[in-house]
Formats: structure tokens, C-alpha cells, sequence
């Protein structure tokens, strides 16, 4: 009914039913018919009609003075949000974590606002899951399983993880040559993962440890400062720890293994469409990622 009324409201200010047919697009007969299923569910006569002209009814006069200024705010409305989707500018809100944003994702989140200036980003970052749909947000960045059938799932690429310490604590504590052996040593875990996958690259083996941790964190970030500082083994993901590896801070333990890899989602509620800014950062976040291995390279 409410189309119908918007409808009724374009003959009235258009002159007439071959006014508002061109005016929508639609065929004469199409707005006939649409005014007439109108009339029948309001129980009255809207508009007298006449070859030359079309004269309010009393009811209809009631009518068009109660709708027509509620049709124009909403036809605004629409054509405000049709701008705003179709434009690359407005306000953008994204949750993301904190240690993938503040090390790996940071030359993208960066990259993005110099080369999208008019996008308003709200970036909003924490390592809790915050519910998409209540916090109004337009997408999530999120590592790992995704279980909620309620969000669309892209996956944008996988992260490995690898054992690691510090080159002065495996020449004190002596380097292990098989995974069995890691129960000998100091051990770094996180509650994000308390069990070890263990996966060999050259023959496909694996093994599923339970460490006993000598320290136990929800940060990987911590747990890379006191793998750094000597204080044991620790597994984490590559993007973590890429820079440390570089500059010789932390060495790969058991580099024949590594744990299970840790996958990339950017997600969003499964019955909304993606405005044009939500899509921009999308395809930006995916070449991004493309570009910028989360893989070891391997050589053969």
C-alpha cells in the first residue's frame, strides 16, 4: 500500500495519470490499475477522473494533505542514500584486531586513508569478537574459525604459524630436533590456541600436541616480547613475527614443522549489501594481501 500511496501522491502533483506514468515510467495502465487497487483497499474515491482532468475527493484531499509531505521526505532520504552508496566518501565503520592491524594490516590501513581521503574510516579495533550487527558496523576483519551462519564469509588468505625463539635461549637450552623434545623446554602459549597442530612440509605428518606452558597470555604481542627477551619457544603467526625473523631477534624452531595455518575473513551480515565504500576497501584489503605474502616461501 505504501508504494501505492507514493503513487497516488506523483498524480495528484503531476497533473494527472498520464503525468505520473511519465514522470515513474511506467505504463498508462499500470498506474490505472495500481490507483484503482488503492481506492478498493481504502474503501473510497480518491480522485474524480475525467477525460482532461483529475479533481481530489474529499477523502483524497485527507489523504494527499496526510501523505505527501512524508513521501517527499522519504524520496529524499532515498536519493541522499543512493548518492552515498553509489560515492566514495561518508563514513565507513570496520572492526578489525589489534595485533594484525598495528604490525601487518598497518601499511594498508594507512595506504587506504591517504589514497581514499573523503572515506570517513572508523576503524574500530579490539581482539574480542564485538557483535557486527549491534555495533552498526559495515565489515569485520576476523582470523580464525568463523562459525556465525548469520555473516558472509570472504576468505582473504592464511597465515602461517611457526615455532620461534631467540637465538640466546636455543644456545642455552640447546635446539630441539624433533616436536617430542619441545616438553623439554620453556614453552610461551596463548588461550587462543592451548593445543599445538603440528604439520610436517615434507612428508605431511602430523602431530597434535597439549604443551604444559611456563607462561600463558591472550596477547600474541606479549608472547613475542618475552620470546625475544629468551624466556622460551612460542608459537605465532608469521605476520607477527616476520620483522623479528628478518632482523635475526628470533630464529625458527623446528622449521621442517609448523602449526596449522590460521585463516583471514573479512565478513559482514549476510542480508546486507555492500555500499561502494565498504566494496573499495574490500578489493584494497584483498590486493593488499595478495601482494603481501602470509606464507613462508619455501625453496626447493
Amino acid at each position: 500500500m505504501l508504494d501505492d500511496l507514493q503513487l497516488f501522491i506523483h498524480i495528484v502533483q503531476k497533473g494527472g495519470l498520464s503525468g505520473a506514468a511519465s514522470y515513474l515510467n511506467l505504463p498508462p495502465a499500470t498506474v490505472t490499475r495500481r490507483l484503482q487497487k488503492l481506492e478498493q483497499q481504502l474503501g473510497c474515491k480518491l480522485l474524480h477522473r475525467s477525460a482532461r482532468q483529475c479533481v481530489l475527493s474529499q477523502e483524497g484531499e485527507i489523504y494527499y494533505q496526510a501523505y505527501a509531505d512524508l513521501v517527499e521526505q522519504f524520496e529524499q532520504t532515498q536519493r541522499q542514500l543512493s548518492e552515498a552508496h553509489q560515492h566514495l566518501h561518508g563514513k565507513l565503520k570496520v572492526l578489525a584486531p589489534i595485533n594484525i592491524s598495528h604490525g601487518y594490516l598497518r601499511p594498508m590501513w594507512l595506504g587506504f586513508c591517504r589514497d581514499y581521503p573523503q572515506i570517513q574510516l572508523e576503524l574500530v579495533l579490539a581482539n574480542q569478537r564485538e557483535d557486527l550487527i549491534k555495533s552498526k558496523a559495515d565489515l569485520a576483519i576476523r582470523v580464525g574459525p568463523q562459525p556465525d551462519s548469520t555473516l558472509y564469509q570472504l576468505k582473504l588468505g592464511e597465515i602461517d604459524k611457526l615455532l620461534v625463539a631467540s637465538p640466546a635461549y636455543l644456545q642455552q637450552a640447546g635446539k630441539p630436533e624433533h616436536p617430542t623434545q619441545l616438553k623439554e623446554h620453556r614453552l610461551i602459549g596463548t588461550t587462543l590456541w592451548t593445543k599445538w597442530l603440528l604439520i610436517n612440509k615434507q612428508n605431511e605428518q602430523t602431530l597434535e600436541l597439549f604443551p604444559r606452558f611456563q607462561s600463558l597470555f591472550n596477547d600474541t604481542a606479549m608472547m613475542k616480547q618475552l620470546a625475544c627477551d629468551g624466556q622460551g619457544i612460542s608459537m605465532l603467526p608469521l605476520t607477527e613475527v616476520q620483522q623479528e625473523l628478518q632482523r635475526g631477534e628470533l630464529q625458527q624452531v623446528l622449521p621442517d614443522w609448523q602449526g596449522d595455518k590460521r585463516e583471514i575473513y573479512l565478513v559482514w551480515p549476510s542480508g546486507r549489501l555492500l555500499n561502494e565504500k565498504a566494496k573499495c576497501l574490500r578489493d584494497y584489503l584483498r590486493h593488499f594481501i595478495q601482494s603481501n605474502p602470509t606464507t613462508l616461501v619455501h625453496s626447493n
